[in-house]
């Protein structure tokens, strides 16, 4: 792997973990504070773009670039297990359950739907 492959995957790392920040809070305030709606907004919205992309079978290079770097750093598992746990902290443990599951499930469901429009 190149040297400016290693750049463009910081680079564009750094555009995903701004873009998650930003797109977790816009959808959080819109529905109602609520982060972990932001958090999972934001992840389904990768995954479904991954899917896209992997769809279009790029080359090495692009899946890093675009794959790891711009897509790994907007979407995150850390993320979504720390929304699960402040919700299992808060006592809303089923959300925290439902949060995780449906994760899970909508994740696989959406980039299974970005690969087929590909």
């Amino acid at each position: 792997m190149s040297a400016l492959v290693w750049i463009g995957v910081g680079a564009l790392g750094a555009v995903g973990a701004v873009a998650r920040v930003v797109g977790v809070a816009r959808v959080g305030r819109r529905a109602g504070g609520a982060l972990y709606l932001g958090t999972l907004a934001v992840n389904l919205a990768g995954c479904f773009a991954l899917g896209v992309v992997v769809g279009l079978r790029p080359d090495d290079d692009v899946l890093r670039l675009v794959g790891t770097g711009l897509l790994g750093s907007f979407t995150t598992w850390s993320a979504l297990t720390l929304e699960v746990q402040r919700l299992f902290g808060g006592g809303r443990r089923w959300q925290g359950a439902a949060l995780l599951a449906g994760s899970l499930a909508l994740g696989m469901a959406a980039l299974a739907a970005g690969r087929a429009v590909a």
